[in-house]
């Protein structure tokens, strides 16, 4: 079992399943392929013979992914299912959510500061932090 993975078999399915459906998803994605092997899978996950779990059988968490309909199986090869589709990319946007949206006080595209030198002046004012006001009876420096 890796340093990360949990120690209880049930939290361990529940780590290998979001392990393994996000490499699955991840190949998918890339152009890397749409159908997989074991031995892919392990060796992405870090689990190949010279990585930090040679042991865990990763076998038995696959069938579980089949048997939920997470993943699909032929022979010796799997495939995420429409659904396992679907959770993956809600699953990416989740996850890059934080560095997609704007900054706090960014503009956009559709800000006025588009549109004329004093809007861009204006807005650029509005985005630096005001210097704070000298406090009565306090020396500036």
């Amino acid at each position: 079992m890796t340093s990360s993975a949990p120690k209880s078999a049930q939290l361990r399915v529940l780590y290998w399943r979001s392990e393994i459906l996000r490499v699955v998803y991840w190949l998918h994605g890339e152009g890397l392929g749409d159908i997989v092997d074991i031995d892919l899978i392990r060796t992405y996950l870090g689990a190949d013979d010279s990585g930090v779990d040679a042991g865990e059988d990763l076998s038995t968490y696959l069938d579980l992914l089949v048997v939920d309909g997470s993943l699909v199986r032929d022979g010796d090869w799997y495939a995420l299912s429409e659904r396992a589709l679907a959770d993956g990319e809600a699953q990416l946007a989740t996850a890059f959510t934080d560095l997609v949206r704007p900054v706090l006080s960014e503009c956009n595209d559709e800000c006025w500061c588009h549109t004329s030198p004093a809007e861009a002046e204006a807005c650029a004012r509005s985005r630096t932090p005001a210097a704070p006001a000298p406090q009565p009876g306090k020396a500036t420096a």
